[in-house]
Order: structure tokens, then C-alpha cells, then sequence
């Protein structure tokens, strides 16, 4: 698909904009199968394009055994925490900053992707379906669950390691963690302990009052190189267990 025959949407209209419902943010984002058609300050449509590109090369290249999917919290591993827990497994980092559910849907369905053939697949998707696409905890639950879908269909051999959305905003009281709160006991029933294991993690990032530090997330949703450290100790042995 020609990006370029794609309208290209309006500077601070987030996925369809406040002029729409809660209905069509469905539409726009969560199960809407689109590549992204909006730009930000920190991710042009240009990068975006050339991040999927360089990700659909390393699907030619079909050497993965452990694939990430995501958005910028997967993107975002540092290399030398990357390598020291999961080098071993012939890992492959697909996650690209600020995609929702739909924007990753599109990009499974390219045919290239279909060459990989994971033994394990770590998924962690859904916070900007809040954040960029003013979505509720069921919309964005539609766009998790299709994803999941779209990735049992192509790899049906892989076994999914379906993180729970990380704590976000500082207190536990904000209406973001809330709603953090409310889309992971959803996403937890999906969870067939063979096919889709889920796991929550959040309680690792937070202190005994539920608040969040900036050590761990700068900005109260992206991990400091501190939480990657965090999240790498407590998963990586889930990983072990998927990857025998």
C-alpha cells in the first residue's frame, strides 16, 4: 500500500478527533486494520514507514525465534539489557512508538511478516489506544483480542507471552491507571494457559503506595533504563519456560 494515496490527518487530531464517538474511535483505532496516518513531533510518517520497512527486511530474513510486538515501550529496549537476557533466542524487535492495536494489525498482515516462525512471541500493546485514540477499556480490548487473533492465525505454532498494559500516571488513583486497571482484568480471561499465557507485571514498576517514580518512568509511561531492567528480571523467566 502507497502511504502517499493515504490522507494524511490534520496536526493534533488524534484518531479521528473529538468530533467523533465513542463508536467510530472503535472504528478509527482499535480494530481498524490502517497504517499510521499521523505524524507527531517524535515519530513522522516518513520514520514510521522506514521502521516497518527495516522490520519487514528482518522478516526476510526469517531468523527469529523470539519476536517482540508493540509500540514504543517494546521499541524501546536498550541494547545492552536486550542482549544480556535475550540474545540467546534469536530475538526480533518489532515494536514501533506510538502505534495502537489497529496500526499493528496492519502491519501483521503484510505477507512478509508471515515468513517468520516464532517459538514465542512477547506482546505488549494498547496503551495509546488511551493515550492517542481516547478509547475505553472495552475498545481497547477489542483491538488486544484481535490482535492475539491475527497472531494465532500466523503462527500457530508460537506460544504468546500477553503482557498486562504497565502502570500509567503517577497515582494510583488517576483515571489513566484506572483504566489500566480496568482493560487488564479483560485482557487477563484470555489467558488458555497453552496457547496465550498472560502476565501482569505492573506490581514490579510501582511503589507500596501504587505511585510510579520517575526513576522507573520518566514521564509515568515510558521505562527508564531502570525499567527495562525491571521488566527484563521479571518476565525473563516466563520467557525461558515459552522458549523450551
Amino acid at each position: 500500500m502507497n502511504l502517499r494515496l493515504l490522507p494524511i490527518l490534520l496536526a493534533g487530531v488524534l484518531c479521528g478527533g473529538p468530533a467523533h464517538s465513542q463508536a467510530d474511535a472503535v472504528q478509527t483505532c482499535a480494530v481498524n486494520i490502517k497504517p499510521r496516518t499521523q505524524a507527531y513531533p517524535w515519530m513522522t510518517i516518513e520514520r514510521w514507514q522506514r521502521m516497518h520497512d527495516d522490520q519487514l527486511a528482518l522478516a526476510d530474513k526469517g531468523n527469529v525465534d523470539l519476536m517482540f510486538l508493540g509500540d514504543s515501550i517494546t521499541e524501546g529496549w536498550p541494547r545492552a539489557i536486550w542482549d544480556a537476557n535475550f540474545g540467546a533466542y534469536k530475538a526480533g524487535n518489532f515494536g514501533i512508538g506510538g502505534d495502537n492495536t489497529g496500526n499493528v494489525l496492519w502491519r501483521l498482515q503484510d505477507k512478509r511478516m508471515a515468513r517468520l516462525s516464532p517459538k514465542a512471541i512477547v506482546l505488549l500493546i494498547g496503551v495509546n489506544n488511551f493515550g492517542l485514540c481516547d478509547e475505553k477499556p472495552d475498545q481497547v480490548f477489542a483491538g488486544v483480542k484481535a490482535v492475539v487473533a491475527a497472531l494465532r492465525k500466523q503462527y500457530p505454532d508460537a506460544r504468546i507471552l500477553l503482557n498486562a498494559i504497565l502502570p500509567t500516571g503517577e497515582l494510583a488513583s488517576s483515571e489513566r491507571r484506572q483504566n489500566v486497571v480496568a482493560l487488564n482484568k479483560m485482557v487477563a480471561t484470555m489467558d488458555d494457559g497453552r496457547h496465550v499465557v498472560f502476565r501482569d507485571y505492573g506490581a514490579s514498576f510501582v511503589r507500596p503506595d501504587g505511585s510510579i517514580g520517575a526513576d522507573i518512568m520518566g514521564d509515568h509511561l515510558h521505562l527508564t533504563q531502570k525499567g527495562y531492567a525491571i521488566w527484563a528480571d521479571v518476565m525473563l523467566p516466563d520467557v525461558k519456560k515459552l522458549m523450551k
